[in-house]
């Protein structure tokens, strides 16, 4: 049992990954899986791969209820910790190499059915008649399920890869103080608004406030945008909304009021 449970780990990761966002709760989700897994005994399973796929879809839909029932973010401390170097190598390359920005920003918009029946069906390939009894739905059902949520990740421009690699570089250019750097990743007119108020305008300007100052600062979805919050002590304390046109940053929403951060959901970002 031990074996055909870690030969089907790497891609109950996969699923549990795409499902929460997080590396961090994918281990616990694929963790719960085998405890289930233990209790249960696999003599009588007819079909493991088919139980274990079941099982870890209810076990990340629970989680995403249960997420979406306190209405805050489930990671509230730190940034999801990065892949273990001691992970299997098909792991790794599932995580890092299919699972973009942009897909994992729209799938924060769909319902925990809908992210569920898409992820199964259109990037694991598991047939509408098994996403079934995991959703509670008819296959056809489930069927629509998949089909809504494919409509919207195709209809929504998430923000793109290159787009969070250029967050990356300013909180990066930012924290060491490298003034230039920050400069020709800033649009010549970029604005900064604080609190819906404008604080500032233009490179120059902009640069100078952030240089040093990212001490803290981790990138995130911030209600769906792509953004950093910035949690020295892992409470947030202040969140930005980060706007990215032609491979340059044009704009920054910070919000400082401690009201409206509580009310905004942060996903932070690996």
């Amino acid at each position: 049992m031990d074996e055909r449970f870690e030969a089907n780990r790497p891609r109950l990761r996969a699923v549990a990954y795409r499902m929460l966002g997080s590396t961090a709760e994918a281990d616990d989700a694929v963790q719960e899986v085998w405890l289930r897994l233990n209790r249960t005994g696999a003599d009588g399973i007819d079909n493991l791969d088919a139980w274990l796929t079941t099982v870890v879809g209810r076990v990340c839909l629970d989680m995403l209820r249960s997420r979406t029932a306190r209405r805050e973010d489930a990671f509230t401390t730190e940034p999801p910790a990065a892949p273990s170097s001691q992970a299997e190598p098909e792991t790794e390359t599932l995580l890092a190499d299919s699972v973009g920005l942009a897909l994992l920003v729209v799938l924060e918009t769909l319902t925990p059915i809908e992210r569920l029946a898409f992820v199964l069906h259109d990037l694991f390939a598991v047939p509408f008649d098994e996403v079934a009894p995991i959703v509670g739905r008819s296959p056809e059902a489930a069927r629509q399920l998949a089909s809504r949520a494919r409509r919207r990740v195709r209809a929504q421009p998430a923000g793109r890869p290159a787009d969070r690699t250029i967050v990356d570089a300013f909180l990066a250019a930012s924290r060491d103080g490298e003034f230039e750097t920050l400069l020709s990743l800033l649009d010549p007119d970029v604005r900064l608004r604080v609190d819906d108020a404008e604080l500032s305008r233009g490179a120059q300007n902009v640069a100078r406030l952030y240089v040093g100052k990212a001490q803290g600062a981790f990138p995130a979805l911030v209600d769906g945008a792509l953004g950093f919050r910035v949690a020295p002590d892992g409470d947030t304390l202040l969140v930005v909304t980060v706007t990215v046109a032609e491979g340059r940053i044009t704009a920054f929403e910070a919000t400082t009021d401690p009201d409206r951060v509580r009310q905004m959901e942060v996903l932070p970002l690996p």
